[in-house]
């Protein structure tokens, strides 16, 4: 944790190289001592400090000082550092000024010039002012902190993946500012640049304005370039079916990478609760499952490249190369697909203007807390609709879940149907369907389409998390491996049309199981054509693909 400030200002250079040496001599080991010649280069450093969130426990200041006085530093310095102590140094024809800035601009001490010895008139006084100030500080966040506004996208995006990175960070939410004189004091030491929001302020003092994911991945040291341009394996997704295979891949000796397109976990990582898991009786997140993954691969020396994309593949010889999204390749032996699949969009009037502005696909874990004593609405009859109601009910006054047919049965464990119908705050709302969304900057009205009666009814919303259903992402791979009509990757005894081999198999045998018509290329979890859609099942398959892995890489 970074030592709190003392700081001083002096214009005359030997005063100042003095009261230096004396706090150094004294406070060195708990404070950091730094100075400034002028009290307008004094004031920019406390505006940095502010920016850096430091904690400034002295201000001294020398009286007579050109273009503005010790008392109008302090007075100044007050607005940025409320709570740092206050003093002045004079000279004996300054006493008065000195005692009535303690009376009128509430000054704490007044230290004559000189002040030798400083062991009688400078450190006794000084460390009741600082033992004051020990008393009441509570050291400030020192990691990565967001500021921006609820209904911003990119805030939401920012957040959404420091939150799936597992990276620490603080929200600030700049629309409180006029009742959090703390925050207010931040944007003012921001100055222009606090209209470049959102604004990503780091712990070396540095910041990144109106940034995106892959350059905050980069500030903060989460890997977006592989190390080297070859694996044994490399692996396309980050999610449960992802993680397995390179977690037994690694442990087995295969030198693995993971490209992930947003953060390790996929949309499992999403989810509020899941308590089917087998080994966790009492349940875990999403989140938890994903950091555990992350932790388990890279203590066997996975490399995992997020936020990256893959956006093509082709194939040389016994060699599967990727294509990145930054214009870098990977090759490798054999290559996993696990990419999953992505939330079906919802295709109603208002839906893309007002995504990330009170309308979100997935979890929404970091809006939770946001949704106090408000009415939120999920779409969506499937487990990850189910835990992320029941998770938002923890906090927003009423939480509504809008199914398209009579009853949860068809979709939902009913461990979660019990649970939700035992929530008093969660309400059912079956035949119902969104017609359309309404809100200037942000979700404030959802029009529900009764298929029952066919009457529309709007009513009042503050957020709505969508789970209708999923598509792969698989573009990338057209024209190399086969997929069905929605997509999905086809593999194993899938691919063998009246007992024939896909067109262009070159091998002296069937595919395996999880193998697509490319040899040594594999297809697991959600995005394989008739997977289960578990995250236990996506683990299974990652486990069991790296079996076929090792006997195709035992014909090569």
């Amino acid at each position: 944790m970074a030592k709190p400030i003392l700081l001083t200002v002096d214009d005359d250079p030997d005063v100042l190289r003095a009261i230096e040496r004396d706090l150094r001599s004294q406070y060195g080991a708990d404070y950091r001592v730094i100075s400034s010649d002028s009290p307008e280069g004094a004031l920019d450093i406390l505006k940095g400090l502010k920016v850096r969130n430091d904690g400034v426990a002295l201000l001294l200041a020398d009286q007579r000082m050109p273009r503005m006085d010790g008392v109008g530093f302090l007075q100044e310095a007050r607005q940025i550092f409320p709570d740092a102590k206050r003093a002045l140094l004079t000279a004996y024809a300054d006493t008065n000024a000195a005692i009535s800035a303690i009376n009128q601009a509430n000054l704490d001490y007044f230290f004559m010039k000189p002040w030798d010895p400083p062991s009688e008139n400078l450190y006794p006084q000084l460390d009741d002012l600082l033992g004051d100030w020990r008393a009441s500080y509570r050291p400030a966040f020192q990691g990565i902190r967001v500021l921006g506004t609820r209904w911003s996208p990119r805030s939401y995006e920012l957040r959404d993946f420091l939150a799936r990175s597992h990276v620490p960070y603080q929200w600030i939410d700049v629309e409180g500012a006029a009742n959090d004189p703390e925050t207010k004091r931040l944007l003012d030491a921001l100055g222009p640049d606090a209209a470049e929001l959102p604004v990503v302020l780091f712990a070396d003092g540095t910041k990144l304005l109106n940034g995106a994911p892959a350059e905050v991945a980069q500030k903060v040291g989460l890997r977006t370039r592989a190390e080297t341009s070859f694996y044994d394996l490399a692996i396309v997704g980050g999610g449960p079916a992802g993680l397995a295979a390179a977690v037994y891949g690694a442990s087995e000796g295969l030198h693995t990478v993971i490209v992930e397109r947003e953060a390790p976990g996929g949309q499992a990582g999403m989810s509020s609760r899941i308590e089917n898991y087998l080994g966790f009786p009492a349940g875990l997140s999403g989140g938890d499952l994903a950091r555990r993954a992350v932790v388990q691969a890279r203590r066997f020396g996975v490399e995992i490249l997020a936020p990256q994309e893959a956006v093509g593949v082709r194939v040389e010889g016994p060699y599967r190369i990727i294509k990145l999204a930054d214009g870098n390749e990977i090759s490798c032996h054999a290559l996993m697909i696990a990419s999953g699949v992505q939330w079906r969009r919802l295709e109603t009037p208002g839906i893309d203007r007002l995504q990330g502005a009170g309308v979100y696909y997935g979890g929404g874990a970091t809006e939770a807390l946001s949704c106090k004593g408000e009415i939120v609405y999920v779409v969506g009859g499937a487990n990850s609709a189910g835990q992320a109601a029941m998770n938002f009910a923890k906090y927003a006054d009423r939480v509504v879940i809008l199914v398209r047919g009579d009853s949860l049965a068809t979709s939902m464990s009913q461990y979660l149907i019990d649970q939700i119908k035992e929530t008093p705050n969660i309400q059912l709302w079956t035949h119902a369907s969104v017609a359309e969304v309404h809100g200037e900057t942000h979700l404030e009205e959802v029009s529900v389409l009764c298929s029952d009666t066919n009457k529309v009814e709007r009513v009042p919303a503050s957020a709505m998390f969508i789970f209708i259903g999923a598509l792969p992402r698989t573009d990338w791979l057209a024209g190399t491996i086969e997929r069905d009509e929605r997509g999905f990757i086809l593999t194993g005894p899938d691919l063998m049309h009246g007992g024939e081999r896909p067109k262009g198999w070159t091998l002296d045998r069937d595919p395996f199981l999880l193998e697509t018509n490319v040899p040594g290329i594999f297809g697991v979890g959600d995005v394989r054509h008739g997977s289960v859609k578990r995250v236990a099942s996506g683990v299974g398959e990652g486990s069991v693909g790296v079996q076929f892995i090792h006997q195709y890489l035992s014909k090569v």
